[in-house]
């Protein structure tokens, strides 16, 4: 007779286990077509009827799912979405994609973790492989996910049911690497669990990576992401020394990166965005405060990170007290406010900063984005301009916070007063030119 194991492994390599993606959002959706075009059928779950329904008919709202591959995936009744959970009776294998912000306290925000696997504890049966993808601290998969599922359905890990942690690394707009060809890093509760996950996720996706444990699969996504955070803070706190010294950090950068061994270039920006580095350091930062533990290098990237907008604005107001101009009342234009370059994610962005703190000088704030066509933060909104060379031309100072690649920079340079650029996006341009401020 069958184990419960060797079912469920059977199922997945035959493709007859039944997928459910839980979270559409920015991981999740990629991961659902992913399995779909492996040829699962697959289900996502999310409580945001808008998501679904815009799933149901066919249409992305996410920039890495082509619309058409979306269409054809749904049509062919290999994806569809749903908002009810009692749906998870029914699966077999369940990713978790859901967020995990963090609250205003800075502490971690596992909510959506808690109310996913809560969703998930009632509908449980044996022979269920599940694998958190959402980012958090060590010890999260296995001291509550695995305790709130034990407690409700009383099976047993391991043996009726698989649980693995499994990082996700999604870089939202890439083009070279993709959910399908990132190398995923699986570990499991149980050395079965990994098997399980791994072999689940390894129908779909080109290379898995099996690990001893899920708390060494949680603390290298941790790590990939501290080890960025880190990095950009040190250049970050170059540009500022660089500033104060009156030497080029552009140049600085470039001739360092000349060195084919031991160096890896980083450079610097208005701030760190997207949801992944300036959030997921702090996870691991609050777990060691709790074990007396002070993670001075997280504590202090973070603190120059924070530094960053002030420092774009203060150049903002001296570019303009050189031009006999107060920041108060002047025209200020953001160019780009996504976090990076070519993609439609605000989350985290650095321009919020910036824009929150032009306008707290009292500046006439306005900005335009081509990805990005309605902002909603904290106590205002805004819309991107129309016409970016119109505000470009009526504009006192041009910020350039986010170098999309559909700028024309020589037009822009041309028709501004003053250009702050924060990416170098003018590169050659921007040196020595009367009208540039450069970070």
């Amino acid at each position: 007779m069958k184990t419960v194991q060797q079912s469920l492994l059977e199922e997945l390599e035959q493709k007859t286990a039944r997928v459910a993606v839980m979270g559409m959002g920015y991981v999740g959706l990629p991961l659902a077509a992913v399995f779909a075009e492996a040829g699962f059928q697959v289900v996502g779950i999310d409580p945001d009827e808008r998501k679904i329904d815009s799933l149901s008919r066919g249409e992305s709202y996410i920039q890495d799912v082509p619309g058409e591959q979306l269409r054809r995936l749904v049509g062919s009744g290999k994806l569809r979405g749903t908002t009810d959970f009692s749906t998870l009776r029914e699966i077999d294998a369940v990713s978790i994609c859901v967020p995990t912000p963090l609250q205003k306290t800075g502490d971690p925000d596992l909510s959506f973790i808690v109310s996913a696997v809560d969703s998930l504890s009632s509908c449980m049966h044996p022979g269920m492989v599940i694998v958190l993808e959402s980012t958090t601290y060590p010890g999260t998969t296995r001291e509550l996910v695995l305790t709130k599922i034990s407690q409700a359905s009383g099976l047993k890990v391991g043996e009726d049911f698989f649980l693995a942690f499994s990082p996700e690394r999604v870089d939202p707009g890439r083009k070279d690497w993709t959910t399908l060809n990132t190398p995923k890093v699986v570990g499991g509760v149980t050395p079965a669990c990994c098997q399980v996950a791994s072999a689940w996720y390894g129908q779909a996706l080109q290379k898995v990576i099996p690990v001893s444990s899920a708390e060494v699969a949680e603390m290298a996504k941790l790590l990939e992401n501290t080890f960025r955070m880190v990095n950009i803070g040190m250049v970050n706190e170059l540009a500022m020394i660089c500033d104060r010294l009156g030497v080029d950090v552009w140049e600085v950068i470039d001739a360092a990166a000349t060195k084919p061994f031991g160096f890896m270039k980083f450079t610097p920006g208005p701030g760190v965005g997207g949801h992944c580095i300036p959030i997921d350091p702090l996870y691991l930062s609050w777990k060691l405060r709790g074990m007396n533990y002070n993670a001075r290098f997280i504590e202090l990237s973070w603190e120059i990170k924070s530094q960053m907008p002030h420092f774009v604005v203060q150049k903002v107001q001296d570019a303009l007290n050189e031009r006999e101009k107060a920041i108060k009342n002047s025209n200020v234009l953001v160019l780009g406010v996504a976090y990076k370059a070519d993609i439609d994610d605000l989350r985290e962005s650095p321009a919020l900063d910036v824009i929150d703190l032009l306008k707290a000088k009292g500046a006439r704030v306005s900005y335009h984005d081509p990805c990005i066509a309605h902002i909603r933060h904290e106590d205002w909104e805004m819309s991107s301009i129309a016409d970016e060379m119109e505000g470009v031309r009526a504009a006192d100072a041009v910020v350039i916070v986010t170098n999309h690649s559909v700028y024309s920079y020589p037009a822009i340079l041309e028709a501004a007063a003053l250009v702050v650029d924060t990416r170098n996006a003018l590169g050659k341009l921007g040196r020595a030119n009367p009208k540039v401020v450069r970070l």
